[in-house]
């Protein structure tokens, strides 16, 4: 989908960019999966579709949360509806999602469990991508690693990427060390392990190994999943126009949830 660039459904489009394939920790507007945005006044739908009708439901589901809680977070949307389509579980997960049930509860019947323990491996694992970008930026501008180590979030907040992954993993590497690992004050470490440890000269080259191979499973993953979507959706129509993503004059298919 072409991605706007003013007005709400520019809004809608950045909120949307915050959500990111938990597996890949890739944002799902640069995946392909948003396929329809409409919105009436207050009222906001989103369609998105995986690359496979097999795709995990508990990914699905996380991502359809995610996807409602960012447009939520717009001050002028009042309800939203997220639907997942082409999908195995779509009825479960959207029937989920719109109104507010667990994960556990919509799939009782598969044991499909709770989900915190899954999303935080996976928001681990974001974190860890994300700041071995940082890093591997830092080494390429020679920075010691005394000083690597030493670096404080003060030293952080004043570094600047043009280009490369770090230019766009850096702000993303700020935002989960502040809001997963409380990291606030300017003299807190910038660069530590996920249990919240500080790095040192002795301890970073294991931890950069450990780094590229989350790294490396996620790149795999990555092109697996970007495989399947071309293959299934090779005989797709070209990409929509802009005219519809914005839909001020279609009122929504269905009753939208409300915020909760």
């Amino acid at each position: 989908m072409q991605a706007p660039t003013t007005g709400k459904g520019a809004q809608l489009w950045a909120r949307l960019a915050r959500v990111a394939d938990p597996e890949l920790d890739e944002p799902v507007t640069d995946l392909g999966f948003i396929e329809r945005i409409a919105f009436l006044r207050d009222r906001v739908e989103v369609d998105f579709r995986l690359p496979t009708y097999w795709c995990s439901p508990n990914f699905a589901f996380l991502m359809a949360e995610g996807i409602r809680r960012e447009i939520l977070a717009l001050p002028w949307v009042a309800q939203v509806r997220v639907r997942l389509v082409d999908h195995l579980f779509a009825d479960k997960v959207n029937r989920g999602v719109n109104e507010g049930l667990p994960f556990a509860r919509v799939f009782a019947e598969e044991e499909g469990g709770d989900l915190d323990e899954l999303r935080a491996k996976f928001e681990e694992k974001a974190f860890q991508r994300r700041q071995e970008a940082v890093l591997l930026a830092l080494r390429e501008r020679q920075v010691p690693e005394e000083a690597i180590c030493a670096m404080t979030l003060a030293d952080l907040d004043r570094l600047r990427f043009t280009s490369g992954p770090a230019a766009a993993e850096l702000p993303r590497y700020r935002a989960i060390l502040r809001d997963s690992l409380r990291a606030a004050a300017p003299g807190d470490p910038a660069f530590v392990t996920w249990a919240g440890d500080p790095l040192s000269p002795a301890t970073l080259p294991a931890h950069m190994a450990r780094l590229r191979s989350v790294r490396i499973n996620m790149e795999f993953n990555g092109a697996l999943c970007r495989g399947l979507q071309a293959a299934r959706y090779r005989d797709s129509p070209e990409e929509p126009e802009l005219i519809d993503f914005i839909l001020n004059r279609v009122p929504p298919r269905e009753p939208l949830a409300g915020r909760a």
